[in-house]
């Protein structure tokens, strides 16, 4: 048996385990029935959340005598997440697992005749992680036994969610060309869900850093911006929502680190999967992988098309067909021990129509967007405690905006757009793990340049544009001109970070500074630090943890330089082309939070958190009309706070579910500080902006029998609906038209508005089924302002990974109905920041696919 000191020391870092093993082996491993076991793993918590690529744990397999044992079976485990990866040690004894995505795991090592090997290792740094293990023969008297910690618990300053791959294919998916977005809204509490692919995480409109191997994209991934790179393409999703680390800047809001699937070390294997759903919907979704020891390359090719492709100004869609096609290779080689390399290529083309509402009919707007991506990482392993990463990348994303043939068809104007954004640059950090440190010490150099061409136009022979004169020249109606502009900037941002996770037995303190250079249309500087810190209390597997963040928020890049260059007040008050009292400039924020991690066994994690922050100089997106062409503003402060809650379970039986909530408080001061606002006016005072959300709830079941066998699925989804202050009273619900008082369900004395019969005037009772308008006389834009109504969407799903039965070559069989209640609800209505949009009917689809 292992001494008393056991426990107290099994926290070791990495030399220290070592030293500890290596007293161990002294004192019993001479009696000869025993189980030997060096472990150089144990490094401490890698509060970083950290590497963009998955971790490495190798080692060797041997017997009591030290020699090698072939054909051991190693395999690593996560029960929250279903993470599993298997590997066999070859004849040298020798195994290698790659590409872990950063978490908690089980490692297990078993050979036939010998006693087996578990333990709990944390993957939370690329430099990688060795463990050597003798096993004792079968019906040895003593053994070494080592207790595993919980792989539920991570000991972490940041509140996070990790998504396995599993999950990815397992969750219903609202919409073609978002299943990314769709996936973070599903499974993060504090995230607002929104139309075409948007979401708000926590409070922000959508400062999101994603992170695909280490290359840093910071820049807008919803379909209506760029493209996705698909869900079957990543290995696992890590969802950061607090203390980010010194490496992660420009939009911190959330940090999605991805792990992409790799075909490196492994066996042949392909997927294909057609499927065909409502709204004339059809599509296929492709894998395949392929490697070797020193070499692999992974494959996806998706396609779908549908009728729906963009969320409707109407409940039932019109003028909405899409489609969206991708290609995205991993290819991976190392060429000996100590270095790799990997490139991933990524292309994506979105086409579609833009959905029309009932004062549309002759509408025939479209748009589409194209993307292409070269991402290039070198890794070097100086020795065990030190490895070198550098990632070189270049990404363009190219958006065409086309107006109908008959521009007097567009209403109320017509729009044409070409823009491109092509974002390049390397990032290069060294990884060192020792003792008690786990240090990264790196820095990031690119550019964005922007090249935008916009034109613009009113036919609404009806629009008054008195109030607006600088819309006056481009009434068409009014025997105007199209406006013009043709504009380029480019947006060089440099940063150099540092950070260290040190553990002192149960305590993680994550320390790091950040340095940002900002120079684009505006300049800036920022000096950032960073702390976090966590708490293992002993033994109830409770984490207890607390941060603050300092940050630079950048702007959105997507129509900057047209935004940037109308400045304070954009068409409301200045004629296009003008430029403005102020460019937009970086924002500064400070963010602080709290939480709580606790484990019950190994089978229940809960996590909650608590978070605050204030930002001078936040930004938001201006919605042109109903459109999907968008141009970001900055307001001068907001202030932000929200609670984020997740219970998650392992699997039982076949059995797993989890359950997320989270509350926000969205508080925006105006006035205006940049950038252009068409749909309303200037506001001096503090609002509720529509990231706003008292309460969104997502629940999710599964139940599988067997490996591989039937199953079935089932989520709820409950949003008690965002802000929509554009109807703050009767006056405003009754200037509304037609289609518009009929989506909202609005009525007076029992009598419900139609296409064909608007409400005029009302002098009794009146409402709106779906938007919630304040009572006469009590509007506050802080503090009661209008809302969508609350909504619940339940899916569910029935299905088998095995219809046949087979042992490799797999059939597959699954049908989804989504939305099966055909709740009729709104995303948001007439938005400032987002227009209108229904969410998706009642829908259903049906997948047949083959696996080997």
């Amino acid at each position: 048996m292992f001494p008393a000191f056991v426990g107290d020391n099994w926290n070791l870092n990495l030399a220290g385990r070592l030293l500890y093993f290596e007293q161990v082996h002294s004192r019993f491993c001479r009696r000869g029935a025993v189980i030997c076991l060096l472990i150089f793993s144990g490094l401490p918590a890698y509060a970083a959340q950290a590497t963009g690529k998955g971790g490495t744990i190798q080692g060797t397999v041997s017997d009591p005598s030290g020699a090698v044992i072939a054909d051991a079976v190693v395999s690593l485990t996560n029960g929250v997440t279903g993470y599993t990866q298997t590997s066999k040690s070859a004849s040298d004894g020798t195994y290698r697992l790659t590409n872990i995505p950063p978490n908690q795991y089980i490692l297990d090592i078993s050979s036939p005749g010998f006693h087996g090997f578990q333990d709990g290792i944390a993957v939370r740094t690329p430099v990688p992680i060795v463990v050597n293990a003798k096993l004792t023969l079968a019906g040895s008297t003593e053994s070494i036994t080592v207790e595993a910690s919980p792989d539920t618990i991570e000991n972490v300053p940041a509140a996070h969610v990790d998504v396995s791959q599993n999950l990815l294919a397992n969750l219903p998916m609202t919409s073609v060309g978002q299943g990314l977005s769709d996936a973070i809204t599903l499974t993060s509490g504090g995230v607002v869900a929104d139309s075409n692919g948007f979401f708000h995480p926590q409070g922000d409109h959508g400062e999101t850093t994603y992170v695909v191997d280490q290359q840093v994209i910071g820049d807008q991934q919803n379909k209506t911006f760029s493209t996705q790179l698909p869900a079957n393409a990543f290995q696992s999703l890590e969802l950061v929502s607090s203390a980010p680390d010194a490496e992660f800047g420009g939009k911190t809001g959330l940090i999605v680190n991805t792990v992409t699937r790799s075909g490196l070390g492994q066996r042949p294997s392909f997927s294909f999967e057609p499927h065909y759903g409502s709204f004339g919907t059809v599509g296929e979704d492709g894998t395949f992988g392929l490697g070797g020891s020193h070499w692999g390359n992974f494959l996806v090719l998706d396609f779908s098309r549908t009728g729906r492709f963009l969320d409707s100004p109407e409940f039932t869609p019109f003028h909405d067909i899409g489609n969206t096609s991708a290609i995205f290779d991993r290819v991976d080689f190392q060429p000996g021990p100590r270095d790799s390399l990997h490139l991933n290529i990524f292309a994506a083309r979105n086409w579609f129509q833009i959905p029309n509402t009932y004062d549309q009919l002759a509408q025939d707007q479209r748009q589409q967007a194209r993307t292409l991506s070269f991402a290039l990482g070198y890794q070097h392993t100086f020795n065990p405690h030190t490895l070198l990463s550098v990632d070189p990348f270049v990404r363009q994303d190219r958006i065409n905006y086309y107006p109908s043939a008959d521009r007097f068809s567009d209403f109320p104007a017509t729009i044409d757009q070409d823009r491109h954004l092509t974002n390049w640059g390397t990032r290069a950090d060294v990884s060192y793990a020792n003792k008690i440190h786990n240090l990264k010490i790196g820095t990031q150099i690119s550019q964005t340049r922007l090249v935008e061409n916009f034109g613009f136009g009113i036919t609404d022979p009806e629009f008054d544009d008195s109030g607006n004169p600088g819309l006056a020249p481009y009434n068409l109606a009014h025997g105007g001109n199209l406006f013009r502009f043709h504009g380029g900037a480019n947006i060089n941002e440099q940063a150099i970070f540092a950070q260290d996770a040190i553990t002192l037995k149960h305590l993680t303190i994550s320390a790091g500074l950040r340095f940002d250079h900002y120079d684009g249309i505006s300049t800036d500087n920022l000096i950032e630090p960073r702390l976090g810190l966590s708490y293992l209390v002993k033994p109830t597997s409770t984490v207890l943890r607390a941060s603050y963040t300092r940050a630079m928020e950048t702007p959105y890049n997507e129509n900057l330089v047209l935004s940037s260059s109308t400045g304070l007040g954009g068409l409301a008050s200045h004629v296009f082309g003008a430029f403005g009292e102020r460019a937009l400039r970086p924002g500064h924020r400070n963010q602080y939070s709290v939480g709580i991690e606790q484990g019950i066994k190994k089978y229940v994690q809960i996590d909650a958190s608590y978070f605050w922050k204030y930002t001078k100089n936040a930004f938001d997106f201006d919605t042109l009309f109903n459109t999907p062409i968008a141009f970001p503003i900055s307001w001068r402060q907001s202030k932000i706070d929200g609670v984020s809650v997740r219970v998650s379970t392992t699997n039982w039986h076949g059995f797993q579910a989890y359950s997320t909530i989270g509350h926000t408080r969205a508080r925006f001061f105006g006035p205006e500080t940049g950038g252009l606002i068409f749909n309303s006016p200037l506001t001096a005072g503090v609002f509720r902006i529509d990231h706003d959300q008292a309460l969104q709830q997502t629940s999710y079941l599964r139940y599988q029998h067997g490996k591989d066998g039937f199953w079935l699925m089932f989520t709820w989804r409950y949003d008690s609906g965002q802000v929509a202050g554009s109807v703050t009273d009767l006056a405003d619900a009754l200037a509304l038209t037609a289609a518009q008082q009929a989506a909202i369900g609005f009525f007076c004395d029992g009598q419900f508005a139609t296409l064909g019969h608007p409400i005029a005037s009302c002098t009794g009772d009146y409402g709106a089924t779906r938007l919630a308008i304040p009572a006469p006389g009590t509007f506050d834009p802080d503090h009661n302002p209008p809302r969508i109504t609350a909504r619940n969407l339940f899916d569910a799903g029935l299905g088998t990974d095995n219809l046949f039965h087979k042992e490799r070559f797999k059939t597959t069989l699954k049908f989804t109905a989504l939305n099966f209640t055909n709740e009729a609800a709104l995303y948001n209505f007439l938005s400032t920041f987002s227009g209108t949009h229904w969410v998706a009917p009642r829908s259903y689809q049906i997948a047949l696919g083959w696996v080997y």
